[in-house]
């Protein structure tokens, strides 16, 4: 049986983790061969959000240093999963689609899945200007790393443990859900990008629009600059590029499974 961990960073989100945990279909993925653990990363909460976890039967790790990117990084060193996924713990994310998800991981040889929840049928579950806003970020990061992505922001992953281990991903705040796909991607890993349903928010907001979107397109510059250098002066050691994956462009109004090709 293969292993899976769902790594989930929470900010005072002891309200919503109750939910997010009903999401999570062990039973149909442990039918389909995967035996399940979830790590949530208290990132420092102050309303009992480890509590809770920890009730809900979650593997907890403390990370102390505020921060999106620390949260993750503490996370995916505690996992224990051949396959990590990823999402919110604010609700947003379909954690019930994992089976399905993993489902194309394994039959298409994906190493890097990454997800789109800029369809127009998400358009109700995110503020107009967030809307605009990642859609500025992820044309910018196309145009900057030529990888196709239409979503550089989601949060919600999928992804074979050795990627990890693979890359050089230093952002620790919200830059790092786009460092880590133009990491994955620029490094040669087989990939695909898939829509995805989005939510709406429940809770607080934590999200601070103005300063983490200058921080995100400060990032986006510094990576496309420090990759090209780390291209220049590459070891013998360094990791040899493979073909990517193609990514595939969402069809409009259509079901999940209909949006895949072959690697």
């Amino acid at each position: 049986m293969s292993r899976l961990s769902i790594v989930i960073p929470a900010l005072n989100e002891a309200e919503n983790l109750p939910t997010v945990f009903d999401t999570i279909p062990v039973a149909e993925l442990e039918a389909a061969g995967w035996q399940t653990e979830v790590v949530v990363v208290d990132n420092a909460s102050t309303d009992g959000t480890a509590d809770v976890a920890r009730a809900l039967g979650a593997t907890v790790v403390s990370q102390p240093r505020r921060g999106y990117g620390n949260a993750y990084q503490a996370g995916f060193d505690r996992a224990t999963g051949d396959v990590i996924s990823t999402g919110d713990a604010d609700c947003t994310y379909p954690f019930d689609s994992l089976p399905e998800l993993l489902g194309v991981l394994v039959d298409q040889d994906v190493e890097f899945m990454t997800t789109n929840r800029l369809g127009r049928e998400n358009r109700s579950a995110m503020k107009r200007t967030h809307t605009i806003a990642n859609h500025a970020l992820s044309a910018l990061s196309r145009g900057l790393f030529r990888n196709g992505l239409r979503d550089s922001q989601s949060g919600m992953w999928v992804f074979r443990r050795y990627v990890w281990d693979g890359l050089d991903v230093r952002s620790p705040g919200m830059a790092f859900s786009q460092e880590i796909k133009n990491a994955a991607t620029r490094a040669g890993y087989r990939y695909l990008e898939v829509p995805i349903e989005y939510r709406p928010r429940g809770g607080e907001v934590k999200l601070k629009a103005l300063p983490d979107g200058m921080a995100n397109l400060r990032q986006l510059f510094e990576h496309r600059l420090r990759k090209e250098a780390g291209r220049r002066t590459e070891s013998p050691g360094a990791l040899t590029p493979r073909p990517a994956a193609p990514v595939v462009e969402p069809a409009p109004d259509s079901t999940l499974t209909a949006h895949y090709e072959a690697v």
